[in-house]
């Protein structure tokens, strides 16, 4: 039986390729000499760091323009409050999504259900499979999720025939 999954994953690799792009440009800006601004990546948390929010603003924007260069969703960015770290300096701490949360998960099933298509989903973690008897079906599926679920970067893997 035909099925794919539905997967919300970002490329690490690009998006630390990003984040040290980030740091190369911060370092070489005129604007950017003498100032605290900085950007680093552990795990799957983004951390800028700078004199004052709009310094903050500055190095997020030239993120978002490095992430969007190197084809990386910027809905994959959940970011955090601004916080104020010693002195006058502030950071904001930016989670990479990776994975579809339940309520989402329902939500790709839900959407499925209500199309009429000849198809099942089934949540399996943090993906959602979809199985049917046909191939159109599974690929008009994947055209509904991508129309009716925008606010995620869903991808889609694992087609088997």
């Amino acid at each position: 039986m035909p099925s794919f999954d539905t997967v919300c994953e970002p490329n690490l690799p690009e998006v630390k390729n990003a984040v040290e792009n980030t740091a190369k440009e911060i370092a070489t800006r005129f604007d950017f000499k003498g100032t605290a601004a900085a950007v680093e990546l552990k795990d799957k948390e983004i951390t800028l760091i700078g004199d004052a929010d709009f310094q903050l603003k500055q190095v997020e924007d030239i993120l978002t323009a490095k992430l969007i260069k190197r084809s990386v969703d910027v809905r994959f960015l959940d970011k955090g409050k601004v916080e104020k770290i010693g002195g006058d300096k502030v950071k904001q701490v930016i989670k990479v999504k990776s994975g579809i949360e339940t309520e989402d998960a329902k939500k790709i099933t839900r959407v499925i259900k209500d199309s009429k298509l000849k198809v099942q989903a089934a949540i399996q973690g943090d993906a959602v499979r979809v199985t049917g008897a046909k191939r159109d079906d599974l690929q008009a599926a994947m055209a509904i999720i991508k129309k009716d679920v925008p606010d995620m970067p869903v991808t889609f893997n694992n087609f088997r025939d």
